[in-house]
């Protein structure tokens, strides 16, 4: 169990920043460069990460499948329900200026909402394919050669 300790301890010690720097891409975004699908690359790096340290099987109990599946709906449900919540105050789709009293602060609620959802659902989706493609079986096994 003490295979790769350096590896392992160093790991450990660099997902807490990547994490933390995606939180702080999606957040900064609005006033910079960055946002949700960059914050949400970020994040899935860090689950991957996880994953070629530890093994698919252990970021599978970490994030069950299904639950990357969930985020992946929550997130675009955040991101295609902003826009239908705007068109339902009588606005054009993701106009979101009457989500607060003063238009400019709906606009940017809007958008925080909007990035939000995007990073979520690229975070999932990334590790999703992540998973997908790691834990597949060999085509080719070693004793046919």
């Amino acid at each position: 169990m003490h295979h790769h300790l350096i590896l392992r301890v160093v790991a450990k010690m660099l997902l807490p920043p990547i994490l933390l720097y995606a939180l702080y891409v999606q957040w900064h975004g609005d006033y910079g460069p960055g946002g949700g699908f960059q914050a949400g690359v970020i994040f899935a790096v860090g689950f991957i990460l996880y994953a070629l340290v530890y093994g698919v099987e252990a970021l599978m109990r970490v994030v069950p499948p299904m639950t990357l599946v969930a985020f992946m709906c929550i997130g675009l449900l955040l991101y295609a329900g902003t826009g239908v919540a705007s068109m339902l105050l009588g606005l054009d789709y993701l106009d979101y200026s009457k989500f607060s009293p003063d238009p400019v602060h709906g606009q940017e609620w809007g958008i925080l909402i909007v990035e939000l959802g995007v990073g979520i659902a690229v975070a999932s989706a990334m590790t999703a394919i992540f998973v997908a493609f790691a834990s597949r079986e060999p085509e080719i096994d070693d004793k046919d050669w």
